[in-house]
């Protein structure tokens, strides 16, 4: 592929590879493995071992990556940053250790950053066939795809798992906040940061790396309450960041009214069973309205499989309701502990 920026210089941005790992296990390998063979675009690939127990630290020397090792685990947010603070490309790309490279992902970043001077970050999606095969982690890998797929070119945030940044942006804006001691929502806040500071943002669909991660009902509903709709809704109120677009599109903030509507009608219906109908109907209206997700599930596997799809979906609306709900509180809680304690100190 031939380069010409739209600056007429023929020089593409050079391109270091960031991964945190801590444990990385069977997972890791593989995506070490898609680096040998499609990484030969960066011009390194420096990987932090963020403590752990596992062989990731001799697995990464052996591939022949810059190895940063970490006593202590801090986090991946600490770890990325430590990664981009080594870097010498022009470009950081970002992924995690659970996810594999296909032969276009780095070609496909280096071009985007190419083609427009004035794009300071981008960021890709999950392909459309997840690493695990179980049916849980088939269903969220999917419909993350789905959801990328679909969303607006122009991105409102950031994405850790498959995001890219010039160095020099993401050491301007002061990279990621290590306050997130876990995976959670540390690269959704660096987004907001960089929309704030007028930075563009793309999301590139075609961009895309392979989930393989395997999720368990435990592990799927810890994750998505705990570390990312808990904080994330704490993270929307401070920065106001309501955008109609990925998982916060309106279809999806009706269709959370429509599930707890139903939710609600179904309860009173055990005492006033003429609304049974009402509950039907809000059922229906709730399918309707997510009608192209289901169809997007039946053409990629089948029609059983979008059938299960269904009350997975809906508990998702329940529980990123309650989160949201429970996140809000606390945000304001803790808003008034604070404007309270500021008027205690001035009496």
């Amino acid at each position: 592929m031939t380069y010409t920026s739209l600056n007429g210089s023929s020089n593409p941005p050079t391109l270091s590879i960031v991964i945190p790992v801590r444990n990385g296990g069977d997972s890791f390998r593989q995506c070490l493995a898609s680096l040998k063979h499609f990484g030969a675009i960066a011009v390194e690939t420096i990987i932090v071992v963020d403590g752990g127990t596992d062989d990731s630290w001799r697995w990464a020397e052996a591939s022949g990556a810059k190895v940063l090792k970490l006593p202590k685990s801090g986090g991946p947010a600490r770890a990325r940053n430590i990664g981009a603070q080594a870097a010498t490309g022009d470009v950081l790309f970002f992924m995690d250790a659970d996810v594999t490279i296909n032969a276009d992902t780095l070609s496909g970043v280096v071009y985007a950053f190419s083609q427009q001077p004035n794009l300071a970050a981008l960021i890709g999606s999950y392909d459309d066939a997840p690493g695990a095969p179980n049916f849980l982690s088939q269903y969220k890998n999917l419909f993350h795809h789905y959801t990328h797929q679909n969303a607006c070119e122009e991105a409102s945030t950031f994405w850790g798992a498959c995001g890219a940044i010039r160095r020099h942006v993401f050491l301007e804006v002061g990279g990621f906040d290590e306050v997130y001691r876990y995976p959670s929502i540390e690269d959704i806040e660096l987004g907001y940061r960089l929309k704030r500071a007028g930075h563009r943002i793309q999301l590139c669909k075609t961009v895309q790396v392979k989930h393989l991660k395997h999720w368990g009902v435990v592990s799927l509903l810890r994750a998505e309450v705990f570390y990312r709709a808990l904080p994330w809704t704490e993270l929307l109120w401070r920065d106001r960041q309501f955008v109609n677009d990925l998982n916060l599109k309106t279809s999806s903030r009706l269709s959370l009214v429509l599930t707890y509507s139903l939710l609600g009608i179904l309860v009173a219906s055990f005492w006033w069973t003429n609304l049974v109908n009402v509950a039907v109907i809000l059922g229906l209206a709730l399918l309707v309205l997510n009608l192209p997700v289901y169809q997007f599930f039946q053409q990629k596997r089948g029609i059983w499989f979008a059938l299960q799809t269904i009350p997975w979906h809906w508990l998702y609306f329940l529980y990123s309701g309650l989160a949201f709900a429970i996140g809000t509180t606390r945000y304001h809680l803790r808003q008034w502990r604070t404007a309270t304690a500021a008027n205690l100190s001035q009496v």
